[in-house]
């Protein structure tokens, strides 16, 4: 491990007065105008040298304009600056340094520059005086004027600004105000003298004693200072001695021994070096880095700077100390997010030695290079197979926002900082699995992951190579492990590893990006069909030969119940082996249903198909044997069957439930490994992705020999999406008129509501056009210079894109036209239906159903007639009046439900009372209400036994709970009982407590419990009872993914880590306790991590226990809250329940943030979700959320104030909960550093505003400092000038150069790192962004950091990040919702929650099926008394059941 000294540092000091002893005014003055009359002199000479090289053409005119330009004005400010040149002066002539150089003479200063800490100077003189006196009338001769016209060619009307001097040693802008000088005693002697003196005693004045290079003397060096040629003090870890500047410096040394930091007894020195190199000696007592420097002549280890240097010096142990801090961080933390390192350094005290009250998230960024040099450093020690460090999630942010050069390897320093030894990685705790998980993970992928090793190093060379960095050019050590294996080196070539010296970390940062990003642009590949009959097979018919007469004929079709194929018989029900036409494909496997000959065709058979696990969404990683139903059959000729085969179906065992944990059982009883054996459990939906038991479908005595379940069901659901119109009332001259009409099986009847997209019909009012962004104005570009990367109108956050919820009304006839031949035209149902009106789309517009209940709506005489196809599903609309219960009661009482209580009249913009035909909305039959309109659902049974059956809540236990999101979201439902939970963070933990005190909270590592648990134990080591098996009917939780999302492909290490992981632990646990129901949430990536390897082998996992199991992706903000937040869901159910569907969207949300089809393998998979593009309520809003919540300040920290006013919306109304309740918790703030809070401060309210919105102004900020203007000085190729000519680049890597560790600037209102780096981050679109209060949150982070990972954190109007109870609320908590810990705990708490109105949608559906098998089992005796009365049911009321049915 190397911790290298000599990276670049990021400076900024304050100016400090210089003091002159022993010298005179006058003397002072007489060297000054000596001076001034050389420089004059100096400047003509190089005029005329410039004149010269444009003669010869060595020099553009552009250059030369340039260079004369700078020249003019640096001869300017000799006049403007007389006192300054005088104190520079003073520094370089009394230290002896030379100065004949135009680049030490100047120091040019802003105008109206503050100057922080500095003594008040003298006068200055006014432009005008300077434009007068002092020029030199040569100049402006040769000058020719201005000469403006020479510009104006090359750039148009632009007016290109002169860049300020640097100096040609150090690279420091001469006009800085804090550029500062050397200086240092009369008494100071040379270092050849001062190593002589006899207080350090250790050379003769003929310098006998020196030996080698290890000889060299070693002092301490104390009140130093370092300087470049020219005098500039300079940091020296900046790359400049690296460059081969040479730097110097000054101080007193003192004997090695010396401890005191103090000037007595030490000998003064100056001129000392240049300095041969840098280097850092590890951490004194922990905390403190020693320094020093090596010349040719001695070593100094640092003690006291100069007062003077101490600033520079300063941010020099800054930089070591957060490096220390990162580094030991990350040994501990290596999930961490960018967010949770900002919160580690803002919340470690600074060392007394570094003069700081706090670190920042701008000390982090301003010595970034550093840390992350330090970090490869501390990555090179560790193990070839191990993860970096610098991969990490923080320190990849961490580079892209700071734009940091990886693979720098600089010269090898001979000490380097010591940190604690980096222990073997342990990896995460043992996982506790059942045999059953163990044997999949343990056994089963030995071979796959041996394979993808393999491959792994075949493509080492190709995959990790970028040929930019340094790492990748220099050539191999020779000396490691993969080196010593190459043939070159006389090896033997096996492993084909990459030196470990080269191995690219701009390539791994790739890879590691590429894991996480998502691909939402999914093409559609269509599942291919078995079989291509485009040409018939040449039937042999020697070999195929009917047994047996046919026992049906029908038309021209002979059925069989036997066949003969090469002396084998087969007959109708038996599986079979097909041949497909490619024959590089392994033979297809279908069950026999029908057998029979026809003239045209020959002889025939028909396949129901079975899917093989390759073919599923498991893919490789299904068991072989293992086959599934699916709803895919085919007509083939019998030639076509290559053998007869054994297909089982294995059915779960009764005691299914209690086998939790045992010894697995063969899924084939005997010895079947004979190639022609093999069983199913579960029907496929191809899809969907969903594994359910085989449906029940029993062919009649009649069609036994032609009955094919897949063509059963595709039948009925084809006749099922067929639209009918039923019952027929009144026959008129052009119609027919019914009562009701069904369509996907619902009924519809006269009176009930509908939803309808959108654009199925329109208002009598002409509604206001939809909210848009003003034109943009133009803006200042010299005060706002980086608002030119607001190109884009997109706002990440903004509803403006957001569909219209459905359109409602309430049916008012059913009708088909007649033909001309006076028959129905029963293909085109049409509607005659009554409008309603939401709020919004009153002539009061948006502004109204901020205020209305979401479900209220207006009754309206308005008619529309519309095609019942495009009818979208039922709800109820009731006369708020004629409720028999309260409206709150009312409308929690099920989904779907609108009321009204005014009607409105378009023509004359005014609410009215309802007319009395709107108050009686005629018979609706039974079920009134209760459709949820889901497409593919089926009829079902009448709604009366919902109020007789009830539901026991489900014993559930939820691991990895936080705080309890997940939880709160079912017992919301209803669905759920939460009797345990665990969780091993303690103030999650403790919050989980105070809002669930019946249960019992254990914290301690899930994988322990499991153990005492399988062991036979009651209780665990603090006396809590531990759930056993058949205790817990319903598990849930978010595993974290740690340890092995970091890389795109498992490895033998990251798969070892996977079978080690929680996910792991958690599905031994569903194979334990084996409950009804199991619910994994975790974040969308789940289902792409290692190629969806995580995602296959967990569904793997499930099917081998024997659950009913499916996945999907769902967006939070479509289910009740202002949040963009996409989940990845694995919902799974027990044998003999029904697989819950994914809850329909309830409200409209914004269309980029709901692509949720996930692609494994190439193959798209959606989930059943039916409204794609609208939804029954409008998208919840940032409005909705927070706007009754009182203002509060940056950093406010009192956990409980008042409200100070009455919720404003529907939303408010709901979380602030019907009981009254006067206290505010959690309103609460991080308090940000005096640069961050400028910098909000200085965001515009203005909707999408954000960093690029800030001015480039200097601010005096609350703790005293100044924030500095942004300096351009580079021409950004890509982005060109401004439209005043001015530069906009701050770094050199923007002319296609490397960066320029110099040009690092801070403590500036514009974060340098973000144009730095903005072309290649999309602008860090967002960061220091405002929310929109018609807008939604991004997702809600653990902790809202202006730059972090979701930048868009501050208040819409107020001058902070948002609060945690903003955050709560945004997450959808009620108020009343209890957090634990510190401000950072209660984000974290938030951020980490699945969204209760998520999770309640998810509940909700988990009921349905619970409600459907409590029907089927109440109603099971009747269907076998008097199944024809049960038959005529199914054809009318059954269709009105309000429970949408479960597949």
């Amino acid at each position: 491990m190397s911790f290298l000294g000599s990276q670049p540092a990021l400076l900024t000091w304050s100016l400090v007065p210089v003091c002159r002893v022993g010298h005179s005014a006058e003397c002072v003055k007489e060297k000054l105008n000596l001076l001034h009359e050389f420089l004059q002199t100096e400047i003509k000479n190089q005029l005329c040298d410039l004149e010269t090289k444009l003669h010869k053409e060595e020099l553009s005119e552009e250059g030369y304009l340039a260079k004369v330009k700078s020249l003019l004005n640096k001869d300017l400010s000799l006049e403007n600056g007389a006192h300054t040149v005088s104190r520079e002066t003073n520094g370089h002539l009394e230290n002896g340094s030379q100065g004949s150089r135009a680049d030490r003479r100047v120091k040019m200063s802003e105008p109206n520059a503050p100057k922080s800490g500095s003594k008040p100077r003298g006068p200055r003189r006014s432009k005008s005086d300077s434009e007068t006196k002092g020029k030199n009338p040569w100049l402006i001769s040769n000058l020719g004027g201005a000469r403006p016209g020479t510009h104006n060619e090359a750039e148009g009307d632009k007016r290109v600004k002169v860049q300020p001097p640097k100096c040609n040693e150090c690279g420091q802008f001469l006009d800085d105000v804090d550029l500062k000088y050397e200086q240092h005693p009369s008494d100071a002697l040379e270092e050849p003298q001062m190593l002589t003196n006899e207080k350090l005693s250790i050379f003769d004045e003929n310098g006998s004693g020196f030996g080698s290079y290890e000889d060299l003397p070693q002092h301490k060096l104390t009140y130093f200072s370092v300087y470049c040629k020219r005098g500039h003090l300079c940091p020296i870890d900046t790359g400049l001695i690296e460059k081969n500047v040479e730097l110097l410096f000054s101080g007193t040394a003192k004997p090695i021994y010396e401890d005191n930091p103090s000037l007595e007894g030490g000998v003064n020195g100056k001129n000392l070096g240049p300095i041969n190199e840098w280097w850092i000696t590890g951490f004194d007592g922990g905390e403190k880095a020693l320094i020093g420097f090596s010349t040719s002549f001695a070593e100094y280890i640092l003690m006291e700077p100069s007062p003077e240097y101490a600033p520079i010096f300063g941010l020099m142990q800054e930089k070591i100390y957060i490096s220390k801090i990162v580094v030991e961080f990350l040994q501990g933390n290596p999930d961490a997010t960018y967010e949770d390192l900002i919160n580690k350094i803002e919340t470690t005290v600074p060392p007394s030695t570094i003069n700081l009250n706090r670190f920042t998230e701008d000390s982090l960024l301003r010595h970034a290079q550093f840390v992350v040099s330090q970090v490869e450093s501390y990555d090179d020690a560790k193990d070839s197979d191990e993860q970096p460090i610098f991969l990490t999630p923080c320190m990849r942010d961490l580079i892209k926002l700071a734009g940091v050069t990886l693979g720098q390897r600089r010269a090898e320093r001979r000490q380097t900082i010591r940190h604690p030894a980096k222990e073997k990685d342990k990896g995460p705790t043992k996982a506790t699995t059942t045999k059953l998980v163990y044997q999949i993970f343990d056994t089963f992928f030995a071979e796959q992951i041996e394979k993808d090793d393999r491959e792994d190093k075949e493509n080492a060379f190709k995959r990790r190579r970028c040929g930019v960095c340094e790492v990748c050019q220099q050539p191999e050590c020779g000396k490691c492990k993969a080196c010593k294996d190459m043939v070159k080196f006389g090896g033997s070539g096996r492993s084909k590893q990459a030196c470990l010296k080269r191995r690219c970390p701009n390539m791994a940062m790739k890879e590691a990006d590429d894991d996480e990003e998502v691909d939402d642009d999914i093409p559609e590949v269509p599942s291919p069909k078995k079989m291509h009959q485009g040409k018939k097979k040449k039937q042999n018919k020697d070999r195929i030969s009917w047994v047996g007469e046919a026992v049906k004929t029908d038309g021209k079709k002979s059925y069989y119940r036997q066949v003969c194929i090469d002396a084998e018989t087969l007959e109708v029900g038996d599986c079979v082996s097909v041949i497909p036409d490619d024959s590089s494909k392994p033979l297809y496997l279908a069950r026999v249903t029908a057998l029979w000959e026809d003239n045209g065709n020959g002889q025939m058979f028909h396949a129901h198909w079975f899917c093989a696990g390759t073919d599923t969404v498991l893919g490789a990683t299904s068991d072989p044997l293992e086959l599934f139903l699916v709803d895919e059959c085919e007509d083939m000729q019998l030639s076509y069957i290559h053998s007869k085969v054994k297909v089982i179906h294995k059915a779960p065992s009764e005691n299914w439930a209690m086998e939790g944990g045992m010894d697995p059982e063969s899924m084939l009883p005997g010895d079947h490994d004979d190639g022609k054996t093999y069983f199913y459990q579960f029907w496929y939906d191809q899809d969907y992705a969903r594994f359910e038991s085989p449906p029940k479908t029993q062919p009649t005595e009649d069609n036994k020999f032609k009955f094919c379940a897949s063509c059963a069901r595709l039948a009925e659901m084809r006749q099922k999406e067929i639209p009918r119109a039923l019952e027929q009332l009144v026959d008129l001259d052009s119609k027919i008129l019914y009562s009701s009409a069904t369509k996907n099986g619902i009924l519809y009847r006269v009176g009930d509501g509908v939803y309808l997209l959108p654009e199925a019909f329109t208002f009598n009012i002409k509604l206001s056009s939809p909210v848009k962004r003003p034109k943009k104005e133009p803006v200042d570009e010299d005060l706002y210079p980086e608002h030119y990367r607001k190109y884009s109108d997109y706002i990440k956050g903004s509803n403006l894109d957001a569909p219209e919820p459905y359109r409602i009304g309430r049916i008012k006839e059913i009708f088909c036209a007649k033909k001309t031949n006076g028959k129905p035209n029963e293909s085109d149902i049409k509607i005659r239906l009554n409008k309603f009106y939401r709020p919004e789309n009153t002539h009061k517009s948006t502004s109204a159903s901020y205020h209305a209940d979401i479900n209220l709506l207006y009754w309206s005489d308005e008619e529309a007639v519309v095609d019942f196809q495009a009818v979208q599903g039922r709800c109820t609309v009731e006369y708020g009046e004629d409720l028999p219960e309260c409206l709150q009661e009312y409308s929690e009482g099920g989904p779907d439900r609108f009321y009204f209580l005014e009607a409105y009249n378009a023509k004359t913009k005014s609410f009215e009372d309802p007319p009395n035909h709107a108050r009686s909305p005629g018979n609706k039959g039974k079920g009134k209400g209760k459709g949820k309109g889901k497409t593919k659902s089926q009829a079902s049974e009448p709604s009366e036994p919902e109020t007789a059956i009830k539901l026991p809540k489900l014993r559930t236990l939820d691991v990895f709970s936080g705080c309890g999101g997940l939880s709160e979201g079912f017992h919301q439902a209803g669905v759920s009982e939460t009797l345990w939970a665990i969780e091993m963070w303690d103030p999650a933990a403790q919050a989980f407590r105070l809002n669930n005190p019946r249960s019992t909270v254990f914290t301690e590592d899930c994988n322990v419990l499991l153990k005492l648990v399988m062991a036979g134990e009651k209780t665990n080591s603090r006396g809590q009872r531990l759930p056993q098996k058949g205790d817990v009917e319903m598990l849930c939780g978010g595993p974290p993914c740690q340890g092995f999302s970091g890389m795109n492909r498992f490895n033998s290490r990251t798969y070892s880590k996977f079978k080690n992981s929680l996910v792991v632990s958690f599905l031994s646990y569903c194979d334990y306790y084996r409950p009804r129901f199991f619910l994994l949430e975790n974040v969308r990536n789940f289902v792409s991590f290692k190629r969806s390897m995580v995602l296959k082998l967990t569904l793997r996992c499930l099917v081998c226990m024997g659950y009913q199991c499916t996945f999907g992706v769902l967006q939070a903000g479509q289910y009740g809250v202002a949040q963009t937040r996409r989940r990845a869901i694995i919902l799974a159910a027990a044998p003999g329940e029904k697989l819950p569907l994914f809850p329909e969207p309830l409200h409209v949300f914004a269309p980029r943030a709901c692509q949720l089809s996930v692609a494994v393998d190439d193959k798209k998979f959606v989930s059943n979700i039916t409204r794609l593009s609208s939804g029954p309520f409008r998208t919840i809003t940032v409005r909705d959320t927070m706007s009754d919540l009182p203002e509060i300040r940056n950093g406010a920290s009192a956990q409980e104030i008042s409200y100070n006013g009455e919720p404003q919306s529907w939303f408010q109304r709901q979380l602030r909960g019907s009981h009254y309740q006067p206290i505010l918790r959690d309103h609460i703030c991080k308090d940000m550093s005096a640069l961050v809070a400028a910098r909000m401060r200085h965001i515009p309210l203005a909707p999408g505003s954000d960093w690029r919105d800030l001015p480039n102004i200097e601010v005096q900020l609350t703790d005293g400092t100044l924030a500095k203007k942004l300096r351009y000085t580079y021409h950004d190729k890509k982005n060109g000038r401004s439209s005043s000519g001015a530069l906009r680049g701050v770094c050199s890597c923007v002319e296609g150069k490397a960066c320029d560790p110099s040009a690092r600037q801070f403590n500036t209102l514009i974060p340098w790192c973000l144009p730095h780096t903005g072309n290649r981050h999309n602008h860090w679109a967002g960061l220091y962004g405002r929310l929109e209060w018609d807008g939604f949150f991004s997702t809600t982070v653990t902790n809202p950091e202006p730059m972090g990972k979701q930048g868009r954190v501050l208040h819409p109007e107020q001058h902070r990040v948002v609060s945690v109870r903003e955050c709560a609320r945004s997450q959808g908590f009620p108020d009343t919702y209890r957090l634990f810990g510190n401000i950072l705990d209660r984000h974290r708490q938030v951020g980490n929650a699945v969204p209760p109105p998520l999770a309640k949608a998810i509940g909700l559906e988990i009921k349905l099926c619970m409600l459907a098998k409590a029907r089927e089992s109440a109603s099971g005796m009747l269907r076998q008394e008097d199944w024809e009365f049960k038959d005529s049911l199914s054809k009318s009321e059954a269709l009105s059941n309000s429970a949408r049915p479960c597949l």
